[in-house]
């Protein structure tokens, strides 16, 4: 069992936060559906002079996010802004203008590279770094479909940019593999990865900075709340921040048979980083 508390209500976190960092797959929806639970706490949150930012590992740039939030339902009520791994990675990118970029995920990612002068279309032989930012087709592929590839890869000493440190996401019910865990994959044969999402600190200087700017005002750490359902992503990339984290059991972590509090036992040992408290949804 933990001591962390198990809670229903986001509300009594309000009064102590100016500023949170909502993920957004998992949290705000599973990525056919939005979570009306969460929607309304965000809006509840801002109509008490909150700000919701939502800081997500999505390689997309954030008006694409915003986009993609529009067409699943999710309503700009319940955010201020976007801050995406997709942001923070395109300055990674745009280090590569003009060379040969070899892009690893699907066809609607590619509005990361638009505008750096840095355009995909290198081949496993020819690349001089490659872009990740998900699966070709991660309904039916795994990270052992790209073996070959990597070995390729490898052999030349390409780097690697993953766009998306997530290992594994919901879908609709379903577990999906995300752009980290074909990254973990190509490092464990050897290959030099870099990452700008959580938990790596670059997106959350830049949530800082826009979060911020928002509120018309520098925002401290003591008054941030991160908001997710990542444990090596949301939970540990807070505490390495700096910034209290409340935990949303969703489904990548825990099992629809395992009770909360046994969950947040064997997720969060005393050794580990912790959150202040654990949630089964979003709720205020």
């Amino acid at each position: 069992m933990t001591a962390i508390p198990l809670i229903a209500s986001i509300a009594p976190f309000a009064a102590s936060s100016d500023l949170w960092f909502v993920d957004i797959w998992g949290v705000l929806h599973n990525g056919v559906r939005p979570f009306a639970s969460t929607v309304g706490a965000c809006e509840a949150f801002r109509k008490q002079g909150g700000t919701a930012l939502l800081v997500t590992n999505s390689p997309r740039p954030h008006e694409s996010v915003m986009r993609q939030l529009d067409g699943i339902g999710v309503s700009r009520a319940a955010y201020d802004g976007i801050v995406s791994s997709g942001d923070v990675s395109r300055s990674l990118i745009e280090a590569w203008a003009g060379r040969r970029i070899l892009h690893i995920g699907p066809g609607r990612d590619l509005p990361i590279f638009a505008g750096l002068g840095a355009v995909p279309g290198a081949s496993a032989d020819d690349a001089e770094v490659a872009v990740c930012t998900g699966l070709y087709d991660d309904e039916t592929e795994t990270p052992d479909d790209y073996s070959a590839l990597f070995q390729k890869l490898q052999a030349r000493s390409v780097p690697m940019i993953c766009a998306n440190p997530d290992l594994k996401v919901e879908r609709g019910g379903r577990i999906i593999y995300c752009a980290g865990a074909i990254a973990a994959a190509y490092a464990a044969l050897g290959g030099a990865v870099s990452y700008a999402g959580k938990p790596y600190q670059p997106i959350y200087d830049l949530a800082l900075r826009t979060g911020s700017d928002l509120r018309g005002g520098a925002v401290g750490k003591d008054r941030v709340l991160a908001i997710g359902d990542g444990v090596a992503t949301d939970i540990a990339g807070a505490a390495d921040f700096g910034i209290r984290s409340v935990f949303i059991a969703s489904g990548v972590h825990v099992r629809s048979d395992e009770a909360l509090a046994e969950a947040a036992g064997r997720l969060f040992p005393s050794d580990k980083p912790q959150p202040v408290a654990v949630m089964k949804s979003l709720d205020w």
